[in-house]
């Protein structure tokens, strides 16, 4: 059996991700392929008992480190029951978020270091890549405006203007690092962005 895909979609606070992740597992689905859709940090039972943990505003004193290390367990977790099961069946695998959100938001945005994050990532990812990885970009002004009006923030949202403001221009630096990365402008209406996901999956996937 042909091993599946990983897609994963990467962009600040606010660039709209679930959207067009909701968008492009209806559209794959149509089209007939068997699509299992998932989240970071999350997506198994330990993996969201671990995402409680970091996005409680409780815990405003967790250390830099410490909270790299919750974001590495919870993915190795993901990888492990969820991820490799679905891609060795065959399946197509879209994930909201995966390790380049670390390197930008623990490495760049906490300054801890890209390359130290990549390092505590070796071991949870076991080998494991993304075939294809878009990037939402979006103003930070404007992404933390959409999500003030959606919902109360969490702790990683209330980390204050300057740490998004960080994480926004790591997501720049990352991207002009890493060919892989498809960098999409999600500061326009969403079926323009939609369009150009699907454009791009049709040239490397379908």
């Amino acid at each position: 059996m042909k091993r599946g895909w990983l897609i994963a979609l990467e962009g600040p606070d606010g660039s709209g991700k679930t959207t067009q992740i909701q968008l492009l597992e209806k559209y794959l689905k149509e089209l007939g392929y068997e699509v299992v859709r998932t989240r970071e940090p999350g997506g198994t039972e330990i993996s969201e008992k671990i995402r409680n943990i970091i996005l409680d505003n409780a815990n405003c004193n967790m250390s830099y480190m410490c909270e790299a290390l919750l974001y590495a367990a919870s993915r190795a977790q993901l990888v492990n029951d969820i991820i490799k099961p679905a891609l060795s069946q065959g399946k197509i695998v879209i994930c909201d978020r995966f390790v380049y959100s670390s390197m930008v938001y623990q490495g760049i945005g906490r300054g801890l270091g890209t390359e130290r994050i990549k390092s505590i990532n070796e071991a949870a990812l076991d080998g494991l890549e993304a075939d294809l990885i878009f990037m939402i970009t979006i103003p930070y002004e404007e992404g933390l405006k959409r999500k003030k009006m959606q919902k109360t923030l969490d702790r990683m949202e209330n980390s204050g203007n300057e740490f998004h403001k960080k994480v926004f221009n790591g997501y720049m630096d990352i991207c002009r690092k890493y060919d892989k990365i498809e960098v999409i402008d999600g500061n326009r209406n969403i079926d323009e962005v939609h369009r150009d996901i699907i454009n791009m999956i049709k040239k490397i996937i379908l």
